[in-house]
């Protein structure tokens, strides 16, 4: 049966109706915690009524969508939707320790606000109880979806470890990070808990390994997607609305995908980019301005928003190759394309 068409304008509505329907089990959960880790918990979700404010709910969407698609009710999915919440604040508290960012959603991260080592703690507890939340889902299926769990953990701090190890390379030569060396590290870092939260539904739902196996892909190339966008976000975004200072990754130096891309590109702009990377002076204003013409007139910006792309596309093959239900399939699909081409 072919879904309705997809609906790129309903994806906040989808969007807030799983963020309703999981909201309370997450807020019984973060109760249950240590009082000093739920008040850091509360302040990174901005619960506490002094601005920021909760991310989009992306992953805790994809648990719930993808239970519904392999015909199971959306509240079997809960667990698997609380759990993936809650890896993805801890993995945002350390990496913005990691990072040496200060801002989160336009005020300050946890670490900023109440210490390292507490910021460090909270990451800790959240997940353990993550775990917790999982392993104690009504039904059989819990064993499984902790284990799907565990796997994407392991993905995401080699991810994590990639990442980090990529900033001691050099921009050029024959040690530089190749941009496919960074898709891998994207799909592990950003893909992988995505992957996951799909999966989970699947497992949580009672699917079998073909429907759940689908599933997690599609999570894994969305990833890769959000990352790309992000990254060019940090490059070209509007600071109004991405809350990061213009420019701010190309200040800090990270080889993200643009960047990379653009100096494999091998032409007179990628070697001037390479030159001024090298230089150390990208962090000046007017030299972070010239990287970004550098970085556009070398197709770095371009190929970048082709590869994102690229993987949404793989992404929708991924679920329409599955025997899904048409309605949560054409949710994902509106979902898959609203997150792949967000401005902040």
């Amino acid at each position: 049966m072919t879904p309705s068409p997809v609906r790129h304008s309903d994806a906040p509505r989808i969007l807030a109706r799983c963020r309703e329907l999981v909201r309370p089990a997450l807020g019984r959960a973060v109760r249950e915690m240590h009082p000093w880790h739920a008040e850091i918990t509360a302040y990174s979700f901005g619960w506490d009524g002094n601005g920021g404010g909760q991310g989009k709910g992306v992953r805790q969407a994809l648990a719930v969508l993808g239970a519904e698609a392999v015909g199971a009710p959306a509240r079997e999915a809960v667990a698997g939707a609380v759990a993936v919440e809650l890896i993805h604040t801890f993995s945002l508290l350390h990496d913005d320790i990691m990072d040496g960012d200060e801002t989160r959603r336009q005020r300050a991260t946890a670490w900023k606000a109440y210490g390292t080592g507490p910021a460090v703690l909270a990451g800790d507890a959240l997940f353990a109880l993550a775990v917790r939340v999982l392993a104690q889902a009504p039904g059989s299926a819990g064993p499984a979806a902790v284990r799907l769990l565990a796997a994407a953990l392991d993905d995401l701090v080699r991810g994590q470890a990639d990442d980090l190890l990529f900033e001691g390379r050099p921009w050029t030569g024959p040690d530089a990070v190749r941009p496919h060396e960074y898709r891998l590290m994207a799909e592990r870092k950003t893909g992988a808990l995505l992957g996951c939260a799909a999966g989970l539904g699947a497992v949580l739902g009672g699917a079998g390994r073909s429907r759940t196996d689908a599933l997690t892909a599609a999570g894994r190339h969305l990833g890769v997607a959000f990352q790309v966008v992000d990254d060019m976000l940090g490059i070209w975004g509007d600071p109004t609305v991405t809350g990061k200072p213009v420019h701010s990754d190309l200040r800090r130096g990270k080889k993200t995908y643009p960047v990379l891309v653009a100096l494999a590109d091998g032409g007179p702009a990628a070697g001037r980019l390479g030159a001024l990377l090298r230089s150390g002076t990208v962090p000046d204003d007017g030299a972070a301005r010239r990287a970004a013409g550098l970085i556009e007139e070398a197709g770095g910006r371009e190929a970048a928003g082709a590869e994102a792309a690229r993987q949404l596309e793989s992404a929708r093959a991924c679920l329409e190759s599955a025997a899904l239900a048409p309605e949560p399939l054409a949710e994902l699909l509106a979902l898959l394309a609203y997150t792949a081409s967000r401005t902040g």
